[in-house]
């Protein structure tokens, strides 16, 4: 397995490595952002913005915006260049003694907290138990607490009771939701809630909208919080671009075509898990119930069938380089029902053992 320093998984590898250079003209089934996106009308609202470059950026504007989404007081907002940066500043602007990392999980936040000197504790979540959390699991001396919700890799929705029960006197929970507006309804959010002590709940706009190029997201914490993080970003941190689509991205019309979104990825998540299921006899397993627009699966000899998917034109994410997986996972994104067909053609020949139609109902 790849590491960074010979210790562990390498924790800076993400999807988009699958799809560079010469990965380029494969079907993206390894980066979790919605395909065809961003849609025209985001598009030319961002593009309007650019009359108004020649001044600084103003951020008021979109960080009220945010609030009233949440229904919270605007200086409970923390807007961020994506997601990411958001872990950067907790890291390196809080004081902490003990962080701890739920595992699996998105890798940048360990990273960050790890870049920032902080020695971290790993929580790893069993495969035999679904990848459920179990708040006892997690030290009571942890004065921070990071887990995903829906959690990436494993596409498992946390009920937010549950997450709420890491919450303590002196402890940061920050809770990644990075994927919530791709669940129905938004069920288990934790964002907006003012009740839990030391909440922290990170969004992004980029995997629903298609802007992982623009980086845009944001914190919603205490206003102490976002204070003391707001300290630690540079001046005018988000472009007048980016201020201009997170204004786009919470307006009524954008917060329906979301969940019309979430709607669509779950119809097509069932049909890719009931694809991949058709080939158990194979040894493949998806780790379920999956509630995210991506989905973990396991499987024998996942690097060689990911090399023969290459070849076949698809290319999926690896799973090793996320703590708590081996080399027998793979992740792949929720796509729209002819490339789930295509990729399910493609692992007839991709799984090892005897080549043939796998068990029970194959794509036409």
């Amino acid at each position: 397995m790849p590491t960074e320093d010979g210790a562990g998984p390498d924790l800076r590898h993400h999807g988009d490595a699958e799809v560079r250079d010469d990965g380029s003209a494969l079907v993206d089934l390894a980066v979790n952002v919605r395909a065809g996106t961003p849609p025209t009308w985001l598009r030319e609202q961002i593009a309007a913005s650019l009359t108004g470059l020649a001044a600084y950026p103003d951020g008021r504007a979109a960080r009220a915006a945010v609030a009233a989404r949440h229904g919270v007081g605007a200086d409970r907002v923390l807007l961020t260049s994506g997601a990411a940066e958001a872990f950067v500043l907790l890291a390196r602007a809080l004081k902490v003694r003990r962080p701890v990392v739920v595992h699996p999980q998105f890798t940048e936040p360990e990273a960050a907290l790890r870049d920032a000197g902080h020695t971290v504790d790993r929580v790893l979540l069993r495969a035999e138990d679904g990848f459920r959390l179990d708040p006892a699991a997690v030290p009571e001396e942890a004065d921070l607490v990071v887990i995903g919700n829906p959690t990436n890799p494993t596409s498992v929705l946390h009920p937010a009771a549950t997450i709420a029960r890491l919450a303590r006197p002196g402890r940061t929970l920050v809770v990644d939701e990075a994927f919530m507006d791709a669940v129905p309804g938004e069920r288990e959010a934790l964002a907006g809630r003012t009740d839990v002590p030391g909440l922290v709940v990170l969004r992004s706009l980029t995997k629903t909208w298609g802007l992982a190029g623009l980086r845009i997201g944001y914190l919603l914490a205490a206003r102490e919080t976002v204070a003391e993080l707001a300290r630690a970003q540079p001046l005018w941190p988000v472009s007048t671009p980016a201020l201009a689509a997170a204004q786009a991205c919470v307006t009524p019309r954008a917060l329906a075509g979301a969940a019309h979104a979430a709607d669509l990825i779950a119809a097509d998540r069932a049909h890719l898990v009931a694809g991949l299921s058709a080939f158990a006899a194979r040894g493949v397993r998806v780790a379920e119930p999956a509630e995210g627009p991506f989905v973990l699966v396991r499987m024998a000899d996942a690097a060689g069938v990911r090399r023969r998917l290459r070849d076949l034109g698809y290319a999926v994410r690896r799973g090793d380089t996320f703590p708590g997986l081996g080399a027998d996972w793979v992740r792949m994104a929720v796509r729209d029902r002819a490339t789930t067909d295509g990729l399910l053609r493609a692992l007839v020949s991709a799984l090892p053992g005897p080549s043939g139609p796998p068990t029970g109902r194959h794509p036409d």
